[in-house]
């Protein structure tokens, strides 16, 4: 792919965040995911207009491409946004298998601009017993039993 696609789809990221921006549509934040040289999914920031803090960007393209491709493995294709992304965001390029990703803006640029990760990313570092939110294990043995139905099913999709 040539550096001037790349530019374009760099471009495309930040168009819709801008257009977010302008049309009162939630944050300033915008993503396409690209197979093949082409753009298979696109997404800008949801959050507020949808009611849902999982609506960022990133993962509202990367659900736009995997519908428009039919799997949840979007191995081959490169997502480009326009900021970096925050720890739900690259945890699900992580699992989506992107073969590239790339940002324009930094985490520290979003930071200035009220949308401040390093909270997350401190809490993370954190044994959980001193974390902000208090985790509690409980009905593990109930839980096991399901990974091992799993690990034993003969009709199961990996992934």
């Amino acid at each position: 792919m040539e550096k001037e696609d790349k530019k374009a789809f760099m471009a495309k990221a930040i168009e819709l965040a801008e257009e977010n921006v302008k049309g009162l549509a939630g944050g300033p934040f915008g993503a396409v995911v690209v197979k093949d040289g082409k753009i298979v999914g696109k997404g800008s920031n949801k959050v507020t207009v949808h009611n849902d803090p999982t609506a960022h960007a990133e993962i509202v393209a990367i659900r736009d491409a995997a519908k428009n491709l039919g799997t949840f493995d979007l191995s081959g294709c490169e997502i480009y946004s326009s900021c970096e992304p925050c720890p739900m965001c690259l945890g699900a390029i992580y699992w989506a298998r992107f073969d590239k990703l790339y940002y324009a803006a930094t985490k520290d640029d979003a930071a200035k601009a009220n949308f401040d990760d390093s909270f997350i990313y401190k809490e993370f570092a954190l044994p959980k017993e001193e974390r902000s939110i208090l985790a509690v294990q409980m009905m593990r043995e109930n839980a096991v039993k399901v990974f091992e139905e799993w690990n034993q099913a003969e009709n199961k999709i990996p992934y």
